[in-house]
């Protein structure tokens, strides 16, 4: 199954042709898609308007830097700040970074979207792409967070994603742009990288998301296309049993595998349920590359949204004002 990106703020004659295509599980969107409120809502209904079945709408809504929608919606803060509050008072962290989950799962569900794939469960160590988009360099803490944030999701109504698995925290590199290599062994990833993940598979987690970095002391191929990490570690050892998902296959470190095609099968072949394809000049070249391959269509059920209030209704709720009042005016002094 794929989800795929679209060009716009409304859809075109030929992406409203892909959504009628087998292959195609959902949308994910991003800033370029965003306008207002009721235009994201006007297209999340037309999307699902116009495909034959269940259509997943998804986005980025982290907070901080990776925030698709950003007029009219709460201005969340980066997870980093949760660990600095962590570390002046842990009993007050966790709280607030359940919240933060709430508040932000709650507008982006009140907008027609199903899920935003979150939280970041990464080791804050220095990688170019995570940086301040993590909790902590601590994996006990950031374990902590995740159970923390798996729970304001899910009281929100929405399925929590863990990213990026088995852990995009250490190495330099960002995959978007370059190959990255992380030499550790199994054991050192387990004691480490490994720990969140567990935490959150055992806070009940909805779905994963892979990484693109290699770990050549446990895998030849990157994680995202690994048969071991995938169905030895995530399925067989850790017990997983949700949604597994690829990185975008247009990020450059994803190009090891070769062209589009053979990217879309290897991650399929691995034992990814849906792969994402980002950018819409890739759609056509996936969507053939697909042809004939049975494909599991139910994949994303699990992770549809799970009911809504609507704005009107999120608004006049009482936990909403708080939740912004704690989120984001009591922590802009965390330092």
């Amino acid at each position: 199954m794929l989800v795929i990106g679209i060009a716009g703020t409304e859809l075109t004659a030929q992406e409203r042709d892909w959504l009628q295509h087998d292959a195609v599980a959902g949308v994910i969107l991003f800033t370029r898609n965003f306008a207002s409120r009721a235009q994201v809502a006007e297209l999340s209904q037309a999307i699902r308007a116009a495909a034959p079945r269940p259509q997943l709408v998804c986005v980025d809504q982290e907070g901080g830097r990776v925030q698709r929608f950003r007029d009219g919606y709460s201005d969340l803060p980066a997870l980093e700040v949760f660990g600095k509050l962590y570390a002046q008072d842990p009993q007050a962290a966790l709280p607030r970074a359940e919240e933060h989950a709430w508040l932000m799962a709650s507008e982006i569900i009140a907008s027609g979207v199903d899920l935003s794939f979150a939280p970041v469960v990464d080791l804050a160590r220095g990688n170019r792409a995570i940086g301040n988009r993590a909790f902590d360099a601590d994996p006990q803490i950031v374990a902590e967070f995740t159970r923390a944030y798996v729970r304001g999701m899910h009281s929100a109504g929405m399925a929590a994603t863990l990213k990026h698995f088995p852990g995009h925290g250490t190495v330099l590199e960002d995959t978007h742009f370059d190959d990255a290599v992380d030499p550790r062994s199994l054991d050192v990833l387990r004691a480490e990288d490994l720990i969140p993940f567990v935490a959150g598979i055992e806070a009940k987690a909805d779905a994963v998301m892979m990484g693109h970095v290699k770990y050549p002391a446990v895998a030849p191929e990157p994680a995202g296309y690994s048969p071991f990490w995938i169905q030895k570690i995530l399925r067989e050892e850790m017990g997983f049993r949700g949604v597994v998902f690829s990185d975008d296959i247009g990020m450059a470190a994803a190009f090891s595998a070769g062209g589009v095609k053979q990217r879309i099968h290897d991650h399929l072949d691995a034992g990814c349920d849906v792969v994402l394809v980002c950018s819409p000049k890739l759609v056509d070249e996936s969507l053939k590359a697909v042809e004939g391959r049975a494909l599991n269509t139910a994949a994303v059920l699990g992770v549809l949204g799970r009911g809504a209030l609507g704005w009107d209704g999120l608004i006049a709720d009482a936990r909403y004002g708080d939740a912004q009042t704690h989120v984001i005016d009591n922590l802009k002094g965390v330092v």
